[in-house]
């Protein structure tokens, strides 16, 4: 009982607006309550590693926490074939905190009347030094929504001047247009990682009051100006905590899915950032908090149904869970993470996205994956390889 639709022509907007994964999706909560053991059974005996929309609701169901640690087997036996024991290694370096939006669930919330800072490209070359110091040679560029100081030029001139010390260089920022990802990666970034936070519409309109990043479609739409622009890989996800992860799970699927279908040549990761204290922001806050158990059924079944994705885990959690995941599918960890600009300079006074909950430093995480047996990776890969 196939639930795929099939559309040859169809964008993302009409294919999650079709299944309703767009609007809370209820008809899909009222079928992952009737999937029993025998159906967790099949999508297990299945062919593991390939997307197929019925798989992954019987493996994201709450019938599968009955099936967590052969999930788990198999997402490791998995990962081993695509990836080798390795964990690539990552720092994000934050460039500014002012920001046009207002989302809740952020420190970065043009409302928090708190210290702001702006890096000159100086000052973002004298925080790349010290991420490089530590081993790294894959940066993630991160900035709030600040597009006259943070733009797309300032961009470029940094990826010049960073293009020496690191083999990689990706960014989470605002959305851009094909044309202006294209440019991004003819100076050398080679990564775009940009969130939806939620697909749930109303939810999406909700947290996101006012600001460029309140126009949802726009959103939606800009992984595939991405992916278009070459961009080697394609980071996708949802902020965990917004609404049921069980839907998101589904729609980030179906969104991924598309993705790979039209755009061969770009490489598709997740991360699973879960909600966390920022000013302003509390746990409290939010209905739909997931637990360790759920993060982890979210992330193997995910893994079972891309057996070729990236699956990236952030210092957001804390130093136990990250330990254990490196097991369970993960290839790419951040480590020694700062999310405030300034922050590995030691100017901590700016305000920070987010509160960090793995404060090891970057030896005492790769450290720890030696431990686990595999090999950490500070270089993965070198953009003149493509050149």
């Amino acid at each position: 009982m196939s639930r795929s639709v099939k559309y040859n022509n169809a964008n993302i907007k009409t294919i999650l607006a079709e299944k309703g994964l767009d609007r809370g999706g209820k008809r899909w909560q009222q079928q992952l309550e009737k999937i029993r053991s025998n159906d967790v059974e099949r999508a297990l005996s299945g062919s593991i590693g390939t997307y197929n929309f019925d798989r992954l609701l019987a493996l994201i169901s709450p019938a599968a926490e009955n099936y967590l640690e052969l999930m788990a087997q198999s997402a490791h036996q998995l990962t081993i074939r695509r990836f080798g024991p390795t964990i690539r290694l990552y720092a994000p370096l934050y460039l500014s905190n002012y920001c046009t939006n207002s989302c809740y669930y952020c420190g970065f919330n043009k409302e928090n009347k708190s210290k702001r800072t702006r890096l000159t490209i100086d000052q973002a070359l004298e925080e790349a030094d010290i991420i490089a110091s530590e081993g790294f040679r894959d940066i993630l560029l991160v900035s709030s929504e600040d597009r006259k100081f943070i733009s797309v030029d300032y961009l470029v001139e940094l990826a010049g001047k960073l293009r020496g010390k690191f083999a990689s260089i990706s960014i989470e920022i605002y959305q851009l247009s094909s044309s202006e990802y294209a440019e991004l990666f003819k100076a050398g970034i080679e990564g775009v990682t940009l969130y939806q936070e939620t697909y749930d519409r109303e939810a999406y309109k909700y947290y996101h009051p006012s600001g460029p990043k309140s126009d949802y479609d726009n959103r939606l739409e800009t992984p595939e100006h991405i992916a278009a622009a070459s961009m080697r890989e394609v980071g996708l996800g949802v902020l965990l905590g917004l609404t049921d992860w069980r839907i998101e799970t589904l729609a980030l699927a179906e969104h991924a899915h598309y993705l790979i279908k039209r755009y061969w040549q770009s490489h598709i990761s997740f991360s699973f950032p879960r909600l966390r204290p920022a000013l302003e922001v509390g746990s409290s806050q939010f209905r739909h908090l997931l637990s360790d158990k759920n993060l982890v059924q979210m992330i193997t079944a995910l893994r079972l149904c891309f057996a070729d994705a990236g699956l990236v885990l952030s210092t957001r959690e804390g130093a136990q869970l990250r330990d254990r995941m490196v097991k369970l599918g993960i290839t790419k960890l951040s480590a020694g993470s700062k999310t405030n600009p300034g922050g590995y300079s030691g100017h901590d006074e700016a305000i920070k996205q987010f509160e960090i909950d793995d404060n090891r430093s970057p030896a005492q995480v790769a450290a720890m994956i030696k431990q686990q047996g595999f090999e950490p990776v500070w270089k993965d890969w070198d953009v003149a390889f493509i050149k």
